[in-house]
């Protein structure tokens, strides 16, 4: 590439700008769509700006126009068909195609970089040990970390889009001794890494270095459970911002350093944000192989729990003539697509002069932000979206509040059972509430596996069903109280 000029860096400070700017709008679901917007017009500037300047592009302009139409039809239809309900497996994929990239870009500038070298594990011992041409560790070390990590946020992310998605076991996959290979699958990294940067540059090596960075990816998901896969969109979208920070190094390309450094941050931060929601460290999520995966009835869920059954009509009554009800949405809503008809209940009950208010955990869902997306697109307005902290103290003067499908954020077990996996995790204060309505399609449990005493409370009703069709039977209910 040309040597950065003064108008370059200008270019490249303005991308800073925006991308900064765009983190900032997309910290509110207000202006989620400006953040979008700005932050996708600046990395338009840069890639505009890089193909202009840089020597040979335009021999190569087929390729660009070809890989630009592609991307853009693949990306224009993901984001029109691909349901709210299946946004964490896009956002999972669209993760691990970046990290892709920037591990093809790392090899593709390790084998340009080498070209001209003879294989030196191949050849006389004396060079093995005493390379004379050696790449040096300014390029060598950015390039491995660009390699490894992209490598691992590739396979890790189709391994987190296929849990999400059904085709592969939710649940933890583990197996005697699962750490123990993975403890020597790191050392193994590490040995190649230090051989690859000090001793040879051999091409043979490098590339069986990037084939088990790709194994580690699997590894490193395939013991974490269903519950904890919004944590893992979060660490391995971190993972894809480093492995692009470092391929910024790589091609000396400063937008690519700062746009990676800004999604790696931004990506931690968040992991951190998310594992403090659940009262957990990171080692105790990639490690701690959590729960079933959903689905499955645990001891005691389905037959050792005595509940309360209601109907829609006496829910909607119930709902109908309070003062305050407070909805917690959770994945059930989601799968069973029911955000639009919350909304119109929720209109139907602010016409009756009922407050109506949204709580949502920080974990509820499959990735960050999950609830919000979803009734963002219902169009439930942005202030009475709530947030755990804001909202709990709210839920001791709510005369109800309506559970939907959300399991393990409201189970009152982590604050008082000790022997708990999710004990210590803060949760929705819903059994606060005069009243309890969960919406559930059966007694099974969450994604943690657990039971959840919530069910089994005095003052809590159960409404089985779909959630959709059973929320429009709560539309219907509130019309003719």
């Amino acid at each position: 590439m040309i040597d950065p000029g003064p108008l370059t860096i200008g270019v490249y400070l303005v991308a800073a700008v925006t991308f900064i700017l765009a983190l900032k709008f997309l910290a509110s679901p207000r202006t989620a769509r400006t953040g979008n917007l700005v932050g996708a017009g600046g990395m338009a500037l840069v890639v505009g700006w890089t193909f202009a300047t840089t020597e040979g592009m335009l021999d190569h302009l087929w390729i660009v126009a070809v890989g630009g139409v592609v991307g853009s039809v693949i990306g224009v239809i993901g984001a029109r068909r691909v349901p709210m309900t299946a946004m964490p497996q896009m956002v999972a994929i669209f993760n691990g195609a970046g990290g892709g990239a920037a591990a093809v870009v790392a090899v593709s500038e390790f084998l340009t970089a080498t070209g001209g070298m003879e294989s030196s594990l191949l050849g006389d011992p004396a060079t093995f040990l005493f390379p004379p041409d050696l790449l040096p560790a300014s390029f060598m070390i950015p390039t491995l970390l660009g390699a490894v990590i992209g490598a691992v946020s590739l396979t890790g992310s189709v391994v987190a889009f296929g849990k999400l998605q059904g085709f592969i076991a939710a649940r933890p996959v583990t197996y005697p001794g699962s750490r123990i290979v993975a403890g020597l699958l790191l050392a193994a990294l590490l040995a190649m890494a230090v051989a690859l940067s000090f001793v040879t540059n051999d091409r043979a090596l490098f590339l069986g270095f990037v084939a088990l960075a790709l194994v580690g990816g699997v590894l490193i998901v395939m013991p974490i459970g269903g519950a904890d896969m919004p944590v893992v969109i979060s660490l391995l979208n971190s993972y894809t911002g480093i492995a692009v920070a470092a391929t910024g190094f790589v091609l000396g390309n400063y937008a690519l350093l700062i746009a990676g450094t800004l999604v790696g941050a931004s990506g931690a931060i968040l992991t951190q944000l998310m594992c403090r929601a659940m009262n957990r460290s990171i080692l105790n999520v990639l490690f701690g192989a959590f729960g079933t995966g959903g689905g499955a009835a645990v001891a005691g869920a389905a037959g050792e729990q005595a509940v309360r059954t209601i109907n829609a009509e006496d829910a909607a009554t119930l709902m109908a003539y309070g003062k305050s009800v407070i909805i917690v949405p959770g994945y059930g809503m989601a799968v069973a697509q029911a955000q639009s008809p919350v909304r119109d209940l929720m209109d139907l009950l602010l016409a009756r002069g009922v407050d109506v208010q949204f709580a949502i955990h920080p974990v509820a869902g499959r990735m960050p932000g999950h609830m919000n997306v979803l009734l963002a697109e219902a169009n439930v307005p942005y202030e009475r979206l709530k947030e755990m902290d804001e909202i709990n103290d709210d839920f001791a003067k709510a005369d109800v509040a309506l559970v939907i499908g959300a399991n393990d954020v409201t189970n009152p077990a982590a604050r008082t059972d000790t022997t708990s996996p999710i004990y210590g995790m803060p949760i929705l204060n819903v059994d606060h509430a005069q009243n309890v309505i969960v919406l559930k399609r059966s007694m099974a449990a969450g994604f943690a596996g657990i039971d959840n005493p919530l069910y089994a409370d005095p003052r809590t009703a159960m409404l089985f069903g779909d959630a959709k069709d059973t929320v429009q039977s709560l539309v219907a209910g509130v019309k003719a109280a």
